[in-house]
């Protein structure tokens, strides 16, 4: 299973926004996998040039367009949030400074050290923010980032925005959930593995290695808002506001606090490999709120109408 750096780890350091600063990803199992080992670690320092080139985010796809930081009364038609009716976020992060929004004083965390299993070298390096995208990148020798936002909440909603290029199938792209204990839970709403970067993983994991596991077809080298509802009962994971994923078996539903994690993870044998990202527009954290248990919206996945 992944092992995100701990909540007490290295702050974010104060990076110039045109500097280097990628995040990494978190692997989550492959399906049918019987001990998933999820491994954050390798990826270079971003290319600066790389994120210059970086496709920005359509406009619509961001709820909080046109606002300064607050989506509220913004409606975006694929995100989860608006359709469900989460209401306002208790944290909204749009990546337009790294003093507002990657400071270790907003909950952030940058991952430093080995990654998991020793494979690859996380730093803070890897995160590069630049014209309000988030990227983590991973250069050839396997030098990555990843970053944790706590502290975490027991319960609740969480979307980010987000793309990953094609890349190389040695560096998986993950959104997750990781427990402030480090018990080994973890809830996977997005991990990526393959190079197309067209078939995407969910997947909750218990800390006795048991696991419950979706694979949907999707271009997610487009933008997509991909999201995860957590509540005592089930998880749920979204895709531009779709369910396809969910699990209410009572002994992978975790019952701990847990935070978000992004990364790019490393799982090269020390050759080299192509160069890859993933790119963060916005993410939101919202409470459990009172409907927790109800209007979800009609199953399907990506790949279905």
């Amino acid at each position: 299973m992944p092992s995100p750096a701990p909540l007490a780890g290295a702050a974010v350091p104060s990076l110039p926004v045109s500097g280097a600063d990628p995040l990494g990803t978190l692997q989550g199992a492959l399906p049918g996998a019987s001990n998933p080992a999820d491994d954050p670690a390798a990826a270079p320092a971003a290319d600066p040039a790389g994120a210059a080139g970086a496709t920005p985010a359509p406009a619509g796809g961001d709820p909080v367009a046109g606002t300064t930081g607050s989506p509220e009364g913004c409606v975006d038609p694929t995100s989860a949030a608006s359709l469900l009716g989460w209401g306002n976020p208790v944290r909204s992060v749009d990546f337009t400074s790294v003093e507002d929004t990657l400071s270790a004083a907003q909950g952030w965390t940058a991952y430093s050290g080995s990654g998991d299993g020793g494979r690859g070298t996380r730093t803070p390096d890897a995160l590069n923010l630049l014209d309000g995208l988030l990227t983590i990148s991973g250069d050839a020798g396997g030098t990555t980032g990843g970053l944790a936002l706590g502290p975490g909440q027991l319960f609740g909603r969480w979307e980010v925005r987000a793309r990953i290029p094609v890349g190389d199938p040695n560096y998986h792209a993950v959104l997750m959930l990781w427990p402030d204990s480090d018990s080994g839970a973890e809830i996977d709403f997005l991990e990526l593995q393959d190079p197309d970067r067209g078939t995407a993983i969910a997947a909750v994991h218990n800390a006795e290695g048991a696991q419950d596991v979706a694979v949907t077809k999707i271009d997610a080298t487009q933008w997509h808002n991909w999201a995860v509802e957590w509540t005592p009962t089930r998880v749920t994971a979204y895709v531009d506001g779709k369910r396809w994923f969910e699990t209410t078996d009572p002994a992978l539903v975790p019952s701990e606090p847990m935070h978000l994690c992004l990364q790019l993870d490393y799982f090269g044998d020390g050759d080299p490999v192509t160069p890859s990202s993933m790119e963060i527009d916005w993410v939101r954290q919202y409470p459990a709120g009172e409907n927790a248990e109800g209007g979800r919206i009609a199953e399907g996945g990506p790949d279905q109408n």
